[in-house]
């Protein structure tokens, strides 16, 4: 999704009231980018970056190749500031330092554009120090805020942004790719694993060569099993076992989606959907079992619970305490 042309065809509509934006010259002074890892939030925010910097402009079509571009490409251009986690939040220190940033004129434009990635990361000071940039925009300022879920943005923020909302892309067609990559061979198995997982063939090719997702995937098998086997022994599982080897916030949020997508494939089984599974194959003796153990009421309140405890830890709650409330409730 490196120009304008190919977000049409991958993401019609974002790309229709973006490029109806920039052409009728009403770009938002704030756009809230929604969409689930690994359908290009940051490839579209640096287009839209672009599309606003660059002097060779082809059409909407920013060239790539000229000063502007390459620097805004390699995180380099100093009137585009991207707002990162430090730790595992952004507190309100970053923010006041972009405030004090923005107060000075363009060193390269009249322009200025700031991206908060992600913006669920936001701390409650945070979110709140942002919002005032929201309230009073510049119109030489835009924000663009990206984020995995719209849902855990505040509303106030939400209010003050144009939604542009990012579809999952086709998972049969991202398999396909993956499974015949000439560099690398990822079998179909693993294949609709990482699909479920991202649209994007860089991370999914990280994923594969790190193997720390596939690891992540057999202490979900486990876990599966001690709950049909030895229930008992949960809390001591979830100690032992998962906080051992699960011990930063980004191996706990790989570990709620992965268990989130075998308990989907255990109600998809379970209501004759299995040819949507990403986590089991359609043989597993494991999913037999569980289709039969878990109740379809059971199972609707368990994919609740893992969406809650996700949204635990993006409010930064202590993953070992979620992680306890979590298994209590299984």
């Amino acid at each position: 999704m490196q120009t304008w042309s190919e977000l049409s065809e991958i993401q019609p509509l974002a790309s229709k009231i973006l490029i109806n934006s920039f052409q009728k010259d009403r770009v938002s002074h704030a756009y809230l980018i929604q969409g689930s890892r690994g359908t290009g939030k940051k490839m579209l925010a640096n287009l839209i970056a672009m599309t606003l910097f660059c002097q060779e402009k082809n059409g909407m079509e920013p060239c790539q190749t000229c000063h502007m571009c390459t620097r805004i490409l390699s995180g380099n251009h100093p009137d585009v500031h991207w707002v990162q986690p430090e730790g595992s939040s952004i507190k309100n220190e970053q923010i006041e330092l972009l405030r004090k940033e923005f107060s000075y004129t363009g060193l390269e434009s009249s322009k200025k554009v700031y991206v908060i990635n992600p913006a669920e990361a936001l701390t409650v000071n945070a979110a709140n120090r942002i919002l005032k940039f929201l309230e009073e925009p510049d119109i030489e300022i835009t924000a663009l805020l990206l984020t995995n879920n719209g849902q855990g943005i505040i509303p106030t923020i939400r209010s003050r942004c144009q939604l542009i909302d990012l579809k999952p892309l086709d998972e049969l067609a991202f398999q396909q790719n993956l499974t015949q990559l000439e560099s690398i061979t990822i079998n179909e198995n693993n294949a609709r694993l990482l699909s479920a997982l991202t649209n994007n063939i860089d991370e999914a090719i990280e994923y594969h060569t790190e193997e720390k997702i596939y690891k992540i995937r057999d202490l979900v098998e486990q876990f599966i099993y001690m709950l049909l086997s030895n229930y008992e022994e949960r809390y001591l599982f979830i100690h032992q076992v998962w906080l051992t080897n699960l011990k930063d916030k980004k191996d706990i949020e790989q570990g709620l989606d992965i268990l989130l997508l075998a308990f989907r494939d255990i109600t998809n089984e379970q209501v004759g959907r299995s040819g949507s599974l990403s986590f089991f194959q359609s043989d597993d003796g494991l999913l037999t079992r569980s289709v039969h153990h878990f109740s379809q009421k059971r199972l609707l309140q368990l994919l609740k619970t893992l969406l809650e405890a996700k949204q635990k830890v993006n409010q930064n709650v202590h993953p070992t305490l979620v992680m306890e409330q979590l298994v209590l409730q299984f």
